[in-house]
């Protein structure tokens, strides 16, 4: 994938997890603070960053993903990512932050902006979900870690390296992707979270632990969404999602902007489940 940098600034930030991995990318504010899921790392937004200048765009790593941290599995919870969002914004001194969330990193934006309204500025949510929405289909991979009916099938196949791979490689094609090309978001961001590089551990703990919870974290944000907690949010909020998804489809994005006041909805031709790398030049065309 394309190099990200553009006179960035990377550091640790300290949480009483674990440090985490911050690239920070200087321009104009408001920060664009940009967020993954399950089961990448920042790398994700690596074709997008240069597109996004003159903002200031800041991605960074979860806790046991990518260059951050490894912590115990216990702490890799939903509401730990929130506080990690909330100590790289106390960090780099971010009043106020566009929240770019992918995938699971959705929910997290959209919970951070119930929490602390007054520190987000607008919501950016691209190919990601929030509730047992009727349209939400989840890749079959994520079933199998998240079902504990599973759990002993899943640790079998995780655990045995070719068994791995093949299940990144049926995954890869099932969302319209070249398991075998070295310029893929899966072999740049997903593949080093199953094996590890560079002296860096797997993030096998913190994907098992974040599709763990996954059952949980959507039977409370349901039950957030029957509060009408995301109704009363006044922020405004643009979907962007790849319309080649064929999980988190254009018909989830319907039925995640029905969930807000306001929300504006642009579906990307010829894009999947990761528009800023399929399309980065459209996709920062929408940010900016």
């Amino acid at each position: 994938m394309a190099d990200a940098s553009r006179d960035v600034t990377t550091r640790q930030i300290p949480t009483a997890m674990g440090l985490l991995y911050v690239a920070d990318h200087p321009g104009d504010g408001p920060a664009l603070v940009l967020m993954h899921g399950f089961p990448d790392d920042s790398r994700i937004y690596n074709r997008l960053v240069p597109l996004l200048s003159p903002r200031r765009a800041v991605a960074f790593d979860f806790l046991g993903y990518g260059g951050s941290d490894r912590p115990r599995t216990g702490t890799l919870d939903s509401a730990g990512h929130v506080h990690q969002l909330g100590a790289v914004l106390d960090e780099l001194g971010i009043e106020t932050a566009v929240l770019v969330g992918h995938d699971a990193s959705g929910p997290v934006a959209i919970d951070y902006a119930l929490t602390a309204p007054d520190r987000v500025g607008q919501l950016i949510l691209l190919n990601s979900y929030y509730g047992h929405a009727p349209a939400l289909r989840l890749p079959e991979m994520i079933r199998l870690l998240a079902d504990p009916d599973m759990t002993p099938l899943a640790d079998a196949m995780l655990n045995d390296p070719d068994q791995r791979m093949w299940l990144l490689a049926h995954t890869a094609r099932q969302f319209g992707g070249d398991p075998l090309d070295p310029d893929s978001v899966a072999v740049a961001a997903i593949v080093p979270q199953f094996f590890g590089e560079a002296g860096r551990l797997d993030a096998l703990p913190a994907i098992r632990a974040w599709t763990a919870a996954l059952a949980c974290d959507l039977d409370a944000q349901d039950q957030r969404i029957a509060q009408g907690q995301l109704a009363g949010l006044d922020i405004p909020v643009g979907l962007v999602f790849g319309a080649l998804d064929r999980y988190l489809t254009p018909h989830l994005a319907a039925n995640l902007a029905s969930l807000f006041p306001t929300a504006d909805t642009h579906l990307v031709d010829g894009a999947s489940h990761w528009p800023q790398c399929d399309r980065p030049k459209a996709v920062a065309e929408l940010i900016r």
